[in-house]
């Protein structure tokens, strides 16, 4: 699976610099962060609702529409599948289980975040 989603990555950011009047995705980079994040919404939202029909096969397509998304913002916020991969890769290690981590370690991980993004952004 993490080939698959390194080829998409991998996809999303070579549209970047295409035509927008022939690109989705180099539409997506015109228009801003504000818009990527609204069609990632839109699009989990309506995994949601298949999923909660159990509709399979809608489930399976409005998931890879946003995995398409989500891949459109990680590319625009300097966000990697190696640096999720290895987030997760981080959790299963120290819970035993890649998880949602509880509320107080989330706030911890978000905190080393912010601080390596800052670093990455210093660095650039």
């Amino acid at each position: 699976m993490s080939d698959s989603i390194g080829r998409l990555y991998d996809s999303v950011v070579a549209a970047r610099s295409r035509d927008p009047s022939t690109s989705r995705t180099a539409r997506l980079f015109r228009d801003g962060v504000q818009k990527m994040a609204k069609k990632l919404i839109e699009e989990t939202i309506e995994v949601g609702l298949d999923a909660v029909q159990m509709n399979r096969e809608a489930t399976i397509l409005e998931s890879a529409d946003a995995l398409y998304h989500l891949a459109v913002l990680w590319a625009e916020c300097g966000v990697t599948p190696a640096d999720v991969f290895g987030e997760i890769d981080r959790r299963e290690r120290v819970y035993g289980i890649a998880e949602k981590l509880p509320k107080d370690a989330r706030m911890s991980a978000a905190r080393r975040l912010l601080a390596e993004g800052a670093r990455r952004k210093a660095l650039a």
